[in-house]
């Protein structure tokens, strides 16, 4: 019984330093960031004759924003004899009909463009890209999901970068255009903010490996066939083929004063979906490039801070395994054995691991130079909503860890359509909700057992764990309700 015990206890210290490296990883991003945050590309030069561009468009079943997209290709502000536009297209449903008359509307315009449609969806995104540049007659690939709007003068402005003959990639900082749609979206956004004003901004100018983000980026297309195409054996292609081009030699340039607004997923389960693409994704990555990371001659800094990005999303897993498993045995040894005050090494783990990730999203607002008060007030709401994420990330890792294979889900976008807009279009809006995670149970489960935990605080005297302990709660407790209430949605609209 006192070695079962033992293990139990060591195993759960050792899930919680675990966690408590991931947290200490995020502070240290923001340690980085005092060094690296004035840090910027050098200045670019200008082509002598400007390079033929191909603007990519990949989309999938996006109705609310189809046209808006083409409308925004269509206003680039680049000579039009050098520049393609691939509509990236594997809709099935009347998105393609919207695409064709876009598209015959700009052809008469005198715009190179094109509907680039496949027989199936294989390979999805990363096997839509690939096809289509067998077709692409650009030196230089921008690309930009259907719910982005690239800014006019954005590719112009930009190109000259690729002077360089050893950049691969550019990619541009993510702005949001319905940022103040919801306190969701506020949050969203916030999240978005710390990865790239923060974290890509250190990575990049610490000589890191940093990712392409999937959408508002350049490419130049001799990196991309050199590095090995787009390949769909993970759902991060993105993630994937911008760590291969950077090991192959390639550089990559993060622009963080250069904004290219997206939409944000509107309700939550369109958010999980996107958040269980992106865990799922950076993990399969991971799995395939770590011994490729750690064989290559980059110094051991490189190969550490790229397997800490990599399996970031690990710590999702971590925690649930050590609360469902672990945790309540471990409080139940304390009181058989006495051992109150091996808690003191408990609550300075939790404090980091936890801490290290608010203070991340605290300065990624500062980042930006954004009101700090305003960031305070959302840190409880922000960690809620990590909470809520974190039944749906962690499954997403243990798909990843047994190499379990699913579809790439879009995350559904409704273009800013009023409310009145979507309810007249009834069954083609139901046609756009996100597929409702059956997650209900297991996230009540967590949230009792967070109970047990609370109570045992109490009676304890524990208060400083008390806050944190009921957050976890509401957390679970309420993403548990809202998706059993999205389950009926539906119907009840």
């Amino acid at each position: 019984m006192a070695v079962l015990a033992s293990l139990v206890f060591t195993i759960h210290l050792i899930l919680l330093a675990a966690l408590c490296i991931f947290g200490l990883h995020r502070l240290s991003m923001v340690i980085r960031w005092f060094k690296y945050r004035n840090k910027t590309p050098k200045a670019k030069t200008e082509f002598a004759t400007l390079p033929r561009v191909t603007v990519q468009i990949p989309l999938y079943n996006e109705r609310f924003v189809a046209k808006r997209i083409v409308d925004a290709c269509a206003r680039l502000d680049y000579p039009k004899h050098l520049l393609q536009i691939q509509i990236v297209d594997d809709s099935t449903d009347d998105t393609k009909d919207i695409i064709a008359h876009e598209v015959a509307l700009q052809k008469a315009n005198g715009f190179d463009i094109e509907q680039v449609r496949r027989d199936s969806r294989e390979g999805f995104k990363a096997g839509a890209l690939k096809e289509a540049m067998e077709h692409a007659t650009g030196e230089y690939i921008a690309i930009f999901d259907a719910d982005f709007i690239p800014p006019a003068d954005l590719i112009k402005s930009t190109i000259g970068y690729f002077v360089d003959d050893e950049l691969a990639l550019l990619q541009f900082r993510w702005g949001h255009l319905n940022r103040y749609s919801s306190r969701m979206t506020e949050s969203q956004a916030m999240m978005l903010d710390a990865h790239f004003a923060l974290e890509q901004q250190v990575r990049w100018a610490s000589n890191k490996l940093f990712n392409f983000n999937g959408t508002a980026g350049m490419w130049r297309k001799e990196a991309i066939y050199d590095a090995g195409n787009w390949s769909a054996d993970t759902l991060t292609e993105d993630l994937d083929l911008s760590y291969r081009a950077q090991m192959k030699g390639w550089k990559g340039i993060y622009l963080n004063d250069v904004v290219c607004p997206g939409e944000l997923p509107a309700d939550m389960n369109a958010f999980k979906s996107q958040q269980h693409r992106w865990a799922k994704g950076g993990l399969q990555v991971m799995l395939k490039l770590f011994k490729t990371i750690w064989r290559h001659k980059a110094p051991l800094k490189l190969k550490v801070e790229a397997t800490l990005h990599l399996s970031n999303n690990l710590a999702y897993f971590v925690m649930l395994l050590d609360t469902i498993v672990f945790l309540v045995p471990s409080l139940w040894i304390r009181e058989y054995y006495q051992l109150d005050g091996m808690l003191w090494l408990d609550i300075p783990l939790v404090l980091f691991s936890t801490g290290g990730h608010l203070i991340y999203l605290f300065f990624g607002q500062v980042a930006l130079g954004r009101s700090k008060l305003t960031a305070l007030y959302f840190v409880p709401r922000l960690m809620l909503l990590g909470i809520q994420l974190a039944f749906n990330n962690a499954r997403a890792g243990l798909e990843a860890i047994r190499g379990e294979e699913s579809e790439f889900v879009r995350t559904p976008k409704s273009g800013e359509q009023t409310s009145q807009r979507l309810a007249k279009d009834k069954k083609q809006t139901e046609r756009y909700y996100a597929k409702v995670p059956n997650s209900a149970i297991i996230e009540l489960i967590v949230a009792a057992t967070y109970g047990v935990v609370l109570a045992w605080a109490v009676i304890n005297q524990v208060w400083i764990m008390v806050p944190f302990l009921a957050l976890l709660i509401i957390g679970f407790f309420t993403t548990a309700i809202d998706t059993l209430s999205n389950r009926i949605r539906p119907e009840s609209n």
